[in-house]
């Protein structure tokens, strides 16, 4: 089929006009200097979880693969295909559950997408002005699609918003046309719907490397497109097509809003949803002895009751993947460690007498205050009643990070430090931070990520 002659349906047609928008040369200051903080943040999670033994499985598989265009595989010397780097690099950035997060009507990880579009820049020999404005364009539809529409309650699983975005913004770095753009958009949707399971109940290592395919998809998706496979021209509006499966809804991209400056930079390594209770129960560790503890209390709106407090092995963890998602295990261990260290999801935490001797002491309950101002709000309560009567409280809004209560430069840069210094040495880490907060000035990315090996 001649690509074209291709006639899209109207929200294809919707997102290609998208494409159109936003030029690096049309994007302010205050939108690049957000876009090159999140990119200095995945990769500060991808090194620092470069040893977790899923990173070490990903790298496994990406060596497999060989390209006469190739992708690094970060922190190693590891060269191999654009869409087998996506993956390895994505595992890595979310493995630690510290990666920045989105919240509107679903939500998810749009750095997720990052290591998709750094591979194809790398492979496609972009410069520094082509990945970020790739990067701005793929947080506008990611971001647009979890504030508009809830794909969750209906089954599926964020990569769905990930694959997406991440089309979108590696058909901007391979300069598509806009009738291969559109078969991208239909080749990364619609053999890649994904379940929501991988997010529900006991969790395996796949919670932390579903975003990562979805970004190796869509380099693969965008491949195609390029060398001329067609894709499904009604992919949203037509018979079989997403709408019909999940409803029909409509999809807003307002034009001069940068959905990146919107997103949320962790500072701790737990799901999003308990960001707030985390440091509200950290803020009354030092009047807490573990002896007095007679019942703990958490308050959160809905979605983190739902994603952490709700199904019973939350109160027994048995996985890293589950605990960071387990709210009475994040409360105690805070409560108990006053941080978390590299033990404090290790095997003998998990199964620690004490650990569980104190979840079985957390109630997690739905907070009406909180579901009132959640998305826009994160918040979180942690009330610790004492077995000499003493009740002490503190309640968190906007957890630090948070897009009305955000990292500091200096945070951002210090996380970044904290977290690689076991890899990267301090001058290292020096030229990876000038290089980025100069990036408008690279010719390509290859000389970032050869700073990157340890």
């Amino acid at each position: 089929m001649d690509q074209a002659a291709t006639s899209f349906d109207a929200t294809t047609t919707l997102l290609l006009n998208v494409a159109g928008r936003k030029g690096y040369d049309v994007l302010p200051p205050q939108v690049l200097h957000a876009t090159k903080l999140r990119l200095l943040d995945a990769l500060t999670c991808a090194i620092a979880a470069y040893d977790h033994p899923t990173s070490v499985l990903a790298r496994k598989s990406a060596e497999r693969a060989s390209a006469s265009a190739p992708a690094t595989v970060w922190g190693s010397p590891i060269k191999t295909t654009p869409e087998a780097a996506a993956f390895a690099n994505g595992v890595m950035t979310r493995l630690l559950d510290i990666s920045d997060t989105f919240l509107g009507k679903s939500r998810g990880h749009p750095s997720d997408m990052i290591s998709g579009l750094v591979a194809v820049a790398e492979s496609a020999r972009c410069d520094g002005k082509a990945l970020l404005e790739a990067m701005v364009l793929a947080y506008d539809v990611y971001c647009s699609f979890a504030d508009a529409i809830d794909i969750n309650t209906k089954g599926w699983d964020q990569p769905v918003y990930g694959i997406l975005g991440c089309v979108m913004g590696v058909g901007r770095l391979l300069k598509l046309d806009r009738a291969q753009l559109g078969n991208a958009i239909a080749l990364a949707l619609g053999p890649n719907m994904t379940l929501a399971q991988a997010r529900r109940g006991h969790l395996s290592n796949w919670k932390g490397c579903a975003g990562a395919n979805a970004s190796r998809n869509a380099v693969f998706a965008a491949m195609l497109a390029q060398d001329g496979f067609t894709g499904p021209s009604a992919v949203f509006e037509g018979e079989g097509g997403l709408w019909e499966i999940i409803g029909h809804h409509d999809w807003p991209i307002p034009e001069g809003r940068y959905w990146i400056c919107e997103t949320h930079i962790k500072g701790l390594p737990v799901c999003y949803h308990g960001q707030s209770a985390v440091y509200a129960a950290l803020a009354l560790r030092d009047r807490v002895k573990l002896d007095d503890i007679e019942e703990i209390q958490v308050g959160a709106y809905a979605a983190a009751v739902n994603m952490m407090g709700k199904d019973a092995n939350r109160w027994a963890p048995t996985t890293h993947e589950t605990a960071d998602h387990s709210m009475p295990f994040c409360v105690v261990s805070v409560l108990r460690d006053g941080e978390f260290n590299a033990q404090t999801f290790s095997q003998a935490r998990l199964h620690d007498p004490l650990m569980l001797k104190l979840m079985a002491k957390v109630k997690v309950a739905e907070d009406a205050k909180h579901n009132a101002v959640y998305p826009q709000a994160a918040p979180g309560r942690v009330r610790v009643r004492l077995t000499g009567g003493a009740v002490l409280d503190h309640e968190v809004i906007y957890p630090k990070g948070h897009a009305k209560n955000p990292m500091s430069d200096s945070e951002v840069v210090a996380k970044f430090n904290n977290m690689t210094a076991a890899r990267l040495s301090s001058a290292k880490r020096t030229q990876v931070f000038d290089l980025i907060d100069n990036f408008e000035t690279a010719s390509d990315v290859s000389k970032l990520l050869g700073l990157l090996a340890g």
